[in-house]
């Protein structure tokens, strides 16, 4: 049965409440907006349920949904039981060797365990001058555009390797365009924070609350960080890679000294923030990738180029979370090319499947919602008392005159016709 184009109504009017809401009107949202995104998503699933009776769809959103928040959560928690105390304060060209490393850890520990690991000591390590772009570019290196050399590194990635794409295919075919991303987005950062830093006034160190010298509490939980990630790779029974993760998580939980997530400032609103929301977004955003399959040779045409599947998959992520728009558009590609299998497909159309992977995962950086991560780390940035970015603050400040114009250049340089 045809969806009705009318019910992708409730996506865009989430998408609006999360862009315009914190702004308007700040203290409503952040007591309704569990309402809002549970009534909205209830709308979708109630239609789909009731009218469509498409019991597939929604088994399968379910799923991928408890998978989604089993790998964000596990991770949330296990990284909150690590305490980096680092030495303060960072000069500018320590800040870019810090959000490099965390740019390469984003490849081991996944976007979001890195984040969620890191984001805390860069806070810390900036205390004296921390300002809104540290936050912002910590999104853009480490939530996002770093994690495009494995698999396990963002969730888009994994998904295509969930489908049979190579697990050495990414780091083979994306190394380039992750240097030159991750290259551009340093050279910036760099010279906004040399300005930054000239005009901060230095404060001597025993007047700041960092420490004189870097440690490590909770080194324990990297055990469980280890058995995470290798259950990221099991695919059968169901749910069992999801019981492993929350059991893990558990365990980190309640053998993580209280002093440790005492001193992280540990608690659970930010992976709820991000389980409500991302819940109704799952949910309401159901049509619109059906819409997307649906017609997905009229919008790409006969034979599609490359950065056709660049931007297109890329401007959706930056509003559709990224993972389930990197399937979309995979799909799609499988329409046009008429490819048996994922290998042929691989095989003879390695330039757009690159395109969809690259704009995915670099896109994802575009807004809050991009990427689970990107809304986690504003949460822990917020919970600090640090200025961040309203949503439309986000996407006019930084993501249009910094993150654009790098996503050009890495048009021009491989996917332009």
């Amino acid at each position: 049965m045809q969806v009705p184009f009318w019910l992708i109504f409730p996506f865009a009017l989430l998408l609006a409440a999360i862009a315009l809401a914190p702004l308007i009107a700040p203290q409503w949202w952040l007591r309704h907006y569990s309402k809002v995104a549970l009534s909205l998503g209830a709308i979708t699933l109630g239609y789909y349920a009731f009218f469509l009776r498409d019991t597939t769809t929604l088994a399968h959103t379910a799923h991928e949904y408890l998978s989604f928040i089993a790998l964000v959560g596990s991770l949330f928690i296990v990284a909150g039981g690590i305490r980096i105390s680092v030495k303060g304060q960072a000069s500018p060209l320590m800040n870019v060797l810090f959000l490099l490393i965390g740019a390469i850890a984003a490849n081991l520990l996944g976007t979001t365990g890195a984040a969620m690991l890191l984001i805390r000591p860069w806070i810390q390590l900036n205390q004296s001058r921390v300002a809104p772009y540290h936050i912002v570019f910590f999104i853009f290196l480490v939530a996002n555009v770093g994690g495009c050399l494995t698999p396990v590194g963002d969730p888009p990635l994994f998904l295509g390797y969930l489908q049979g794409i190579p697990f050495g295919w990414v780091a083979k075919n994306c190394w380039p365009m992750w240097a030159v991303g991750v290259g551009i987005l340093l050279a910036i950062f760099y010279v906004i924070d040399r300005i930054n830093y000239a005009r901060t006034p230095r404060v001597m160190p025993e007047k700041t609350a960092a420490c004189e010298a870097w440690q490590f509490e909770g080194l324990p939980n990297l055990f469980f960080l280890a058995v995470i990630l290798g259950a990221i790779f099991i695919s059968e029974p169901i749910f069992l890679r999801e019981g492993i993760m929350l059991a893990a998580a558990a365990a980190s939980y309640f053998t993580t000294k209280k002093s440790v997530h005492a001193a992280n400032q540990f608690d659970f609103h930010p992976i709820q923030e991000v389980a409500i929301l991302f819940a109704g977004i799952f949910a309401t955003m159901m049509p619109a990738l059906g819409w997307l399959k649906a017609n997905a040779q009229q919008l790409l045409g006969a034979n599609p180029t490359s950065e056709i599947f660049f931007w297109g998959t890329g401007t959706l992520s930056s509003v559709l979370d990224n993972a389930p728009t990197y399937l979309g558009f995979l799909n799609a590609l499988f329409g046009v090319a008429g490819a048996k299998d994922i290998s042929e497909l691989v095989a003879q159309n390695t330039p757009h499947i690159l395109a969809i992977s690259i704009g995915a995962v670099f896109f994802g950086a575009a807004t809050y919602i991009g990427n689970a991560p990107n809304f986690m780390v504003k949460a822990i940035a917020d919970q600090n008392k640090i200025r961040t970015p309203t949503f439309l603050g986000y996407i006019f400040k930084y993501a249009l005159p910094i993150l654009l114009p790098m996503l050009v250049v890495i048009w021009v340089l491989f996917f332009k016709a």
